[in-house]
């Protein structure tokens, strides 16, 4: 084995919060471009690497990996339907690397490649474009779509003529895609949409999100006199904080467009509404329709009537109505009420508003006539139990849904309302490995530390005994009221097939059961979070599907709290952990271009019992010199935008220098990627077959073990 790089100078930088002393030993790796700094990850980077690919059946899993992935000719994603009948989305054919902008033609049936992120110039061989979203004008003679290189999330638009068949000269950058996306606005010649300040270089990193604008854009303009429509500098807008991210959003069949304000990464949103001809006018008045304390998650328009999706005295989320020429949410009326089912999201289609329940995991939807009828269930395939709404529109009847299960792969229907039934699209071809035989999924609930109930989906193979001799991967996330989806990736059978389990902890921080699960495990309660965590692992052991030895965990981004605070609080119940581009220094977090947005989700340092909480949630600030902690493996990005790869860094270089086991503390770089958005099919399936690989040496698999 190659000799291991050594270990990072310790510093003594200490800083005093409400008078207690922190030391930051590894405060200088945030000088992340330091030629020093920058040594050291690479010298990490090159010795994860050799470890990794020196692992004997990782080339024979990568190659597994690679069979499965390409058994369907090609995957869909990101459907518009258009009232012509065509249809566009990203498709991306086994071979790809990327996935593409395509269109299939009503008349004549025909598919049409628009936009290929593999042609675009590059600045060196290594850079690779991904589509982050795309928009059809109205007419259907223009495409509004954005791309970034490499992983990194700094997205550009372009616009496709396809008339001409070439992007139109408009070209913006600094685009918010994260909080907002862009609209076309009737004419199909002009659009609106969000985006960042051009700051100097020399700003502090925690600038980069302030003061967000919305604008309006004309074909053929130059941006840079794009008027500013909604926000803290534009004329008329309401009042709004440095960290608020406004966009307008225009919706189709109604005189009205919506000024929606995301507060940060906070999950209730601050709706304003204003006739369409008024828009970008002087005097312009825009009318509240519902403010933050309405606890207001989504909503939907139609014609004049807007739907709101709200946790307003009812934890797990109802529907009301108000109308637009006179919102008033107080009165608004109930369409659908508050029950034991989580009420998921809303869908309006020209015959109903559509809307999705959870029932702890699965997903269900339920169509509501505008003219008060009775609600009726979408029946879904009886080996198939959650829907997801695809697409729909207020100009066309019925919705498209795509089905999942944990084993097999689902299908994308219609529902048409006329037949109440499903129908297969047709347009996604089952592959050979989507509907494997010998798997089985099963639903527990399992105590956590307090005696709340955590659910938990555990997948493996029918034949697998229950002697807790299986390596079992228990993944978990718990943050923003994110509810982990069922799903079946192909993929998963590399790891299924060597008799491996495949677990999911939806622990509390997410939205299994809606508001009130979201925020007990946020700031002050988030202890929860990893709590519940350790509780399904210990549930797999304690029920014969595992033991500490074959026991690995993975999380990544805000689950690195979950995985981070898991190993600090019971190194021995893991054989090893993934920490992927994960948050591990939350003390430090709020210095970072997206720390401020999270302040709602996590807390600040300014305050007291936040900093509290901060510092208990903080993986880095946990780790006990002598502690025998499982192995390791650090996973990162160096274009991640959302968590800094300095995090991932400070935590190797701390738990390399504390750990007394004798088990790997690796950290794996990848220079081409950053948060995994916009990784390449060829970048996930490296990154796997590492972390599987490391799982399955940890585990105590031969075929994985290095040679001596």
């Amino acid at each position: 084995m190659a000799e291991k790089p050594p270990l990072f100078p310790a510093g003594s930088v200490v800083e005093t919060y409400f008078g207690q002393k922190i030391a930051d030993p590894y405060r200088a790796m945030e000088n992340f471009t330091q030629p020093g700094v920058q040594a050291w990850v690479r010298e990490q980077a090159r010795y994860a690497q050799h470890v990794l690919h020196a692992l004997p059946s990782r080339k024979a899993l990568l190659e597994r990996i690679d069979q499965l992935d390409a058994g369907a000719p090609y995957t869909l994603a990101s459907l518009i339907r258009c009232p012509n009948g065509d249809l566009y989305y990203l498709k991306q054919l086994a071979t790809d690397n990327v996935a593409k902008i395509y269109c299939r033609a009503a008349a004549p049936n025909s598919e049409t490649l628009l936009i290929d992120p593999e042609t675009f110039a590059k600045q060196t061989p290594d850079d690779h474009f991904t589509i982050s979203f795309f928009q059809v004008s109205p007419d259907g003679k223009r495409l509004l779509y954005g791309f970034a290189a490499s992983g990194s999330e700094q997205t550009t638009i372009r616009v496709f003529d396809r008339v001409s068949g070439h992007d139109l000269a408009d070209t913006i950058e600094r685009i918010e895609a994260e909080y907002a996306l862009p609209y076309w606005l009737p004419d199909s010649q002009s659009f609106v949409y969000s985006q960042r300040r051009d700051l100097p270089a020399t700003s502090a990193p925690a600038e980069g999100f302030q003061f967000t604008q919305a604008l309006q854009h004309t074909l053929g303009n130059d941006p840079a006199s794009d008027q500013l429509i909604f926000g803290s500098m534009a004329d008329g807008s309401p009042t709004m904080a440095e960290m608020d991210f406004p966009a307008v959003i225009v919706p189709l069949q109604s005189p009205w467009v919506i000024g929606q304000v995301r507060h940060g990464d906070e999950t209730d949103i601050t709706l304003y509404a204003v006739r369409r001809e008024q828009l970008g006018k002087a005097g312009i008045q825009w009318k509240k329709v519902c403010d933050r304390a309405d606890l207001v998650t989504g909503f939907a328009v139609m014609g004049s009537d807007i739907y709101l999706l709200t946790a307003a005295n009812a934890p797990r989320f109802k529907i009301v109505q108000t109308s637009l020429d006179k919102p008033d949410f107080p009165k608004a009326l109930t369409v659908v009420a508050a029950s034991e089912s989580v009420v998921d999201g809303l869908t309006v289609a020209k015959d109903a508003l559509y809307v999705g329940l959870l029932s702890g995991v699965p997903q269900t939807i339920i169509r509501i006539p505008y003219d008060g009828g009775p609600s009726q269930p979408v029946t879904l395939p009886v080996d198939q139990p959650t829907g997801e709404i695809i697409a729909g529109r207020a100009d066309m009847p019925g919705i498209f849904v795509r089905t999942h299960s944990w084993i097999r792969e689902g299908q994308l229907y219609y529902y048409d309302p006329t037949k109440g039934s499903l129908t297969d699209t047709g347009l996604v071809p089952a592959g050979r490995f989507s509907a494997p035989e010998g798997l089985t999924a099963t639903e527990v609930m399992v105590p956590s530390h307090d005696g709340v109930e955590i659910p938990l989906s555990i997948i493996h193979r029918t034949d697998n005994p229950l002697d807790g001799t299986s390596p079992t991967l228990l993944y978990g996330y718990g943050a923003y009221g994110y509810t982990i989806p069922i799903d079946f990736k192909p993929t998963n059978l590399a790891w299924l097939e060597r008799g491996g389990v495949l677990a999911m902890a939806h622990v509390r921080g997410g939205g299994a059961f809606g508001k009130a699960w979201h925020h007990a495990g946020r700031k002050a309660t988030k202890p929860n979070t990893w709590k519940d965590f350790i509780a399904c692992g210990e549930y797999l052991v304690k029920h014969g599907y595992t033991q500490p030895a074959r026991l690995v965990g993975r999380a990544g981004s805000a689950g690195g709290i979950l995985i981070g605070r898991a190993i600090t609080q019971r190194p021995d119940l893991f054989a090893a952990v993934n920490i992927a581009v994960g948050c591990t220094d939350m003390l430090r977090f709020e210095t970072t271009t997206n720390g401020p947005p999270n302040i709602p989700e996590f807390g600040t340092v300014t305050q007291a019992e936040e900093f509290s909480a901060l510092l208990e949630m903080s993986t880095i600030h946990h780790i006990q010199d002598g502690g025998h902690y499982p192995a390791i493996l650090l996973t990162h990005g160096i274009n991640d935008p959302r968590v800094e790869p300095w995090e991932s860094a400070k935590t190797t270089a701390r738990f390399l220098a504390a750990t007394a086991s004798d088990k790997p503390v690796l950290f794996r770089v990848d220079y081409h990627s950053g948060h995994g958005i916009g990784s390449t099919r060829q970048q996930q399936h490296e990154e796997r077959a590492d972390v599987w690989s490391f799982f399955l040496w940890q585990c105590g698999d031969r075929d994985f073990q290095p040679p001596q």
